[in-house]
């Protein structure tokens, strides 16, 4: 548990750090965040003798993100992206043809890997230009945090009925349910902490992001487990000593943080 505390507190410094020098920061640990959770995928698809595009070759569809960057000074016609997004596909199919190694399976898990993680991340990362990201973050993170936290002890003193016994065999409805009703705690804490951060949200759009992020996010690590799963891995790997991979402490935030986005947007929030 110390081991685990120690590397949550590490981990906090590094993503504030990042998150509050610049806007070219921020793009740059996205960027260091999506080339980890690639290259975990890609080896836990070799573990089932899947061969996927190497990784290096992921580094041009990646380069989608000076777009984003290039977007904070001049305005992008979005079929920018659109174009970006069709020659990554058709990269990754050409390094697949090209690789005798690669056949059906693997082809389909690199196109795969295209949308997850790294569409997420890149999505993300957009988000992390806006004006008001930090609106999002905050109410992603504490809702994600603090549900994963009380849905683990409420697991442990409560649980009786297995979620999903065949993804995640440890997670519990009622974990689930307590892991819900503690974020709206995070919402009320979202609540004062933006105000006093200069941007007021109503108390209702924090209790109801809070709430629909802790659910979604809880849908991203069941979503994370299924690779796990077929593979019978417990970790992605080992990189952060007490947590597992970059994938086991990303997967929630993959859905919960495009979710905050969202709501705040149709809300007319942001």
């Amino acid at each position: 548990m110390k081991q685990r505390v120690l590397s949550a507190i590490i981990m906090v410094a590094i993503v504030l750090v990042c998150m509050l020098i610049s806007v070219y920061t921020r793009i740059a640990f996205f960027l260091a965040v999506a080339i980890l959770c690639i290259r975990e995928l890609v080896h836990v698809y070799s573990l089932e003798d899947v061969h996927c595009t190497k990784l290096p070759l992921y580094f041009f569809p990646i380069a989608w993100s000076i777009l984003l960057v290039l977007d904070v000074h001049m305005e992008i016609h979005p079929a920018y992206y659109l174009a970006a997004g069709f020659f990554a596909i058709v990269w990754i199919f050409a390094a697949a043809i090209a690789n005798h190694t690669i056949y059906g399976r693997g082809a389909e898990a690199s196109l795969s890997i295209l949308v997850y993680p790294l569409f997420l991340l890149l999505l993300i990362a957009a988000i992390g230009i806006t004006e008001h990201w930090y609106s999002v973050m905050i109410l992603a993170c504490l809702a994600t945090w603090t549900c994963d936290s009380f849905a683990m002890f409420g697991g442990k003193w409560f649980g009786k009925h297995k979620l999903a016994p065949y993804t995640s065999p440890n997670k519990t409805v009622e974990g689930t349910i307590c892991g819900a009703i503690s974020s709206l705690l995070a919402g009320l804490a979202s609540y004062f902490l933006l105000r006093w951060l200069g941007h007021s949200v109503a108390l209702w759009i924090c209790l109801l992001a809070s709430l629909i992020c802790s659910s979604v996010g809880q849908y991203g690590d069941l979503a994370a487990s299924l690779f796990k799963r077929m593979v019978g891995i417990k970790d992605y790997s080992n990189l952060i000593p007490g947590h597992g991979g970059m994938m086991d402490r990303a997967d929630s935030l993959l859905f919960s943080i495009p979710s905050a986005w969202f709501i705040l947007f149709l809300c007319h929030a942001l």
